[in-house]
C-alpha cells in the first residue's frame, strides 16, 4: 500500500508535471509570435512531453489504489527577454525538476517503498535527458551567436523535433 504522504508527493509533483507543459507553452507561444516556428515547434513537443510525465503520474497511483488529488496549477510566465533567455529557464526549470524527483524518489527509499522506488527510476533516467536537452539549446545558441543566420539556423534545427509519446504502463 502506497502511503499518504507519497501520495501527496507524487500529487504534487504531477501538478508540476503540468504547471511544466503550461511552461513550455507559454514559452511556444512567446517564440511563435517572434516568427521562431523552430523554436515553437520544440517547446510544444516538450509540453506534451510533460504531460505525459504528469498522465504516467496520475495512472500509476491509479494502479496503486491512490486516491488521485488534482492540484491547482499556477499560470506561468508569458513575457520573456530572447530565445536564449527562455532556454537558459528551460534549463533552470529542467534542474528543479530533477531535484523535486529526488525528493520523491528520497521519501520513496525512506518508506521502503520498492514498487514505487522501481516507478520513479524512470524519471530519474528521464530527468538525465532532459537536462541533457536543455544544456544543448543553450549551448547551440552560444555557439550560433548573436547573428540573425545563426538564430534562424538553429530554428530550423528545432523544426525537426518530432512527439514520440512515451511507452503504456
Amino acid at each position: 500500500m502506497i502511503s499518504k504522504k507519497m501520495v501527496k508527493q507524487m500529487s504534487e509533483q504531477m501538478k508540476n508535471e503540468f504547471f511544466s507543459g503550461y511552461y513550455y507553452l507559454s514559452m511556444a507561444a512567446w517564440l511563435e509570435a517572434k516568427n521562431l516556428s523552430g523554436f515553437a515547434n520544440w517547446f510544444r513537443v516538450q509540453a506534451q512531453e510533460e504531460r505525459d510525465h504528469a498522465m504516467k503520474m496520475m495512472n500509476y497511483l491509479v494502479r496503486v489504489g491512490a486516491k488521485v488529488e488534482f492540484l491547482a496549477i499556477e499560470a506561468p510566465k508569458v513575457v520573456f527577454e530572447s530565445p536564449m533567455d527562455i532556454c537558459k529557464k528551460t534549463l533552470e526549470h529542467e534542474q528543479l525538476v530533477t531535484s523535486l524527483i529526488y525528493k520523491l524518489m528520497d521519501t520513496a527509499q525512506e518508506e521502503r517503498d520498492y514498487k514505487t522506488i522501481q516507478f520513479l527510476q524512470w524519471y530519474v533516467d528521464e530527468q538525465v535527458e532532459e537536462e541533457e536537452n536543455a544544456s544543448g539549446l543553450v549551448e547551440r545558441l552560444k555557439m550560433a551567436g548573436s547573428t540573425e543566420g545563426g538564430l534562424l539556423y538553429v530554428d530550423n534545427e528545432m523544426a525537426a523535433r518530432v512527439y514520440t509519446p512515451i511507452t503504456a504502463e
